[in-house]
């Protein structure tokens, strides 16, 4: 890692450690960066594993990269650097919205979505009237949409959405397709129904609410914000440094504490993080959260994730008090988007958690 045991190098509040001093083997994580160097395809940018609060592993990678769409030609990695968290921040979205919850601005998340939207009362029907807060933060709202196909396609619920002229109308407008809170349906909409809300009951835009009840406590300077074309903040469009994004990691295995101070309720956190649908494949869905598993040495593993398109992810391993953080350039591969990820956890950071 390059950095010595004790305070971390960039002055950002992290403590570092030598793997071995926090139970993780360190001729298993060894391995990662060569097999990464060899693997160009993988297009890892980079890779950081925190144990017991303390930062074990991290490690930056040479790559092709873009900010949102835009290249960036081949970027040489560093802990200064920013990166998109894409879908990611879906997850940072569902904890603002805990928070705002916890100072009782909103009172119950049975309340019905379109109470918060009194300008689309022309949209409402008996189906609509029926979705609340929780179908949203579930992806459960049940309204026809479509980010399966992919995002060069006109069709795509999500691109429409971004040039539609109101772009909270155009998700509401969708036809029911099936009940609310019947099955889970990846929308990107309902997140940004989410980020209006916040807004409205905050009264501030999201990334102003953002750095003042999350950001700076968690001592997250470096901030990006990809904006629509209006100039909103986008509620899934975060850039952050991959150290802040292990610290965001940490938040939530420390059950929304950090450095003594709780930032959201540990009753958020374990509501939030729990299955309340079926999402995709094996996976169950929390509030904006993936909640899966990996078999390593015969021993069943869970943990929570957040997933972001090109390749980010961010898992919480509790039972191993243990964050992982991938970022990669994936944006036009879903074969090996999952696959990267999935390799660095159980093949690295799993094994060698359980190794010693």
């Amino acid at each position: 890692m390059g950095t010595p045991e004790g305070a971390s190098d960039q002055d950002d509040g992290w403590l570092v450690a030598q793997p071995d001093a926090v139970g993780m083997k360190a001729e298993v994580l060894n391995g990662l960066a060569p097999q990464f160097e060899n693997w160009t395809e993988a297009n890892l940018h980079a890779a950081l594993m925190v144990r017991q609060g303390r930062l074990v592993y991290e490690r930056y990678f040479t790559g092709e990269d873009r900010a949102w769409g835009t290249p960036l030609g081949r970027v040489a990695f560093h802990a200064g650097l920013r990166h998109d968290l894409r879908s990611v921040t879906k997850s940072i979205t569902s904890v603002l919205f805990g928070i705002v919850y916890d100072r009782g601005l909103i009172k119950s998340l049975d309340e019905p979505v379109l109470a918060f939207f009194p300008e689309y009362a022309d949209l409402k029907t008996l189906e609509k009237g029926r979705i609340n807060l929780r179908h949203l933060l579930t992806m459960s709202a049940g309204l026809a949409w479509n980010e399966y196909i992919p995002y060069s396609d006109p069709a795509n619920s999500e691109r429409r959405m971004m040039v539609a002229p109101d772009r909270h109308r155009y998700v509401l407008e969708q036809p029911s397709a099936r009940p609310a809170g019947a099955t889970y349906n990846y929308n990107s909409g309902l997140t940004a129904l989410l980020g209006a809300i916040l807004e409205k009951v905050s009264g501030r835009p999201i990334d102003a609410f953002a750095k003042e009840a999350l950001f700076e406590p968690l001592g997250i300077r470096d901030i990006e914000w990809i904006r629509y074309d209006d100039g909103t903040p986008h509620a899934g469009g975060l850039r952050l440094r991959p150290r802040d994004l292990a610290k965001f990691g940490q938040l939530i295995l420390n059950e929304g504490a950090w450095n003594n101070r709780q930032i959201v309720s540990k009753a958020w956190i374990d509501e939030s993080t729990s299955p309340h649908v079926n999402g995709e494949g094996l996976f169950f869905y929390g509030y904006q959260w993936w909640l899966g598993r990996s078999l390593v040495n015969r021993q069943e593993i869970k943990w929570i994730s957040a997933v972001g398109w090109g390749g980010q992810r961010l898992y919480i391993v509790p039972s191993l008090d243990l964050v992982v953080v991938v970022v990669a350039g994936l944006y036009d591969n879903p074969v090996l988007q999952p696959t990267v990820g999935e390799v660095i956890l159980r093949r690295y950071a799993l094994s060698s958690a359980l190794a010693t």
